[in-house]
């Protein structure tokens, strides 16, 4: 399944790098993260609750999970 993750707090590459790398170290996930969109596209078999923790845990707010 794909998810489309709007995230808030992202300004820069180092950030967007660091949300894709922690989103990508989920077993069973791809990641690809859009700084100008302020996304992260996820593709795997994981809950809501764990991208939101993975995504907060690295320093950022969800402003929405789609």
């Amino acid at each position: 399944m794909t998810k489309t993750i709007t995230i808030e707090g992202m300004m820069c590459t180092h950030c967007s790098g660091r949300v894709e790398k922690a989103l990508n170290a989920i077993e069973g996930v791809t990641a690809t993260v859009d700084l100008a969109a302020k996304t992260a596209t996820v593709t795997g078999d994981v809950t809501d609750e764990v991208l939101r923790k993975t995504v907060e845990d690295a320093g950022y707010k969800v402003v929405s999970i789609a």
